[in-house]
């Protein structure tokens, strides 16, 4: 029951936004008792932070898993952008979840989960830059983490078909022309 529930709260605010999905719907679309839901959560803030967890979680797999499945270095850089265009092309493609939920709400739990999967996303570019001889792999990781931002909001706002190649174009010259090698 409480995966049912948070699996549809997060397609709910994925596809709606927060404030637009209302805990009536949540209960309509769950099957869910609306005590049953306070029971396991107090706000539809503490619902909605759990869900946007477990998307992280799930999210941050699957982009680990498509990247690693490249040799470790520059191609595993590549292999992220790749990834990334890979979600553009999807039907269910909203942007950034993190960005469209912190962008709704401007602190508090949602907003920390948005902040710590941003964290986790360098963390693991840090990672893959480490890999690729790169020297200051917190300054690129966040510098990288800004074209990638940039480049779901060009999918998804813009409709730019090819925002993930740019992207990857980009990173390449970043990384060539910072020096940080």
């Amino acid at each position: 029951m409480r995966a049912k529930l948070l699996a549809v709260t997060e397609q709910l605010i994925y596809s709606g936004g927060i404030h637009a999905t209302g805990m009536d719907r949540i209960v309509r679309e769950s099957g869910v008792a609306r005590k049953s839901i306070y029971r396991y959560f107090p706000t539809k803030e503490a619902l909605v932070a759990e869900a946007l967890r477990e998307r992280d979680e799930r999210w941050m797999r699957w982009l680990v898993s498509e990247c690693e499945a490249a040799p470790p270095g520059p191609p595993r850089l590549q292999a992220i952008f790749e990834a990334l265009a890979d979600w553009f092309a999807r039907d269910d493609f909203n942007g950034c979840a993190f960005i469209n939920a912190a962008g709704e709400v401007a602190a508090g739990p949602i907003h920390d989960v948005a902040r710590a999967h941003k964290r986790r996303l360098r963390d693991y570019l840090c990672s893959v830059l480490a890999e690729c001889g790169v020297a200051d792999v917190e300054t690129v990781a966040a510098d990288l983490s800004i074209l990638i931002d940039g480049a779901i909001t060009s999918a998804r706002v813009g409709g730019d078909s090819r925002a993930a190649e740019r992207a990857a174009r980009m990173a390449r010259l970043l990384i060539q022309d910072s020096d940080v090698l």
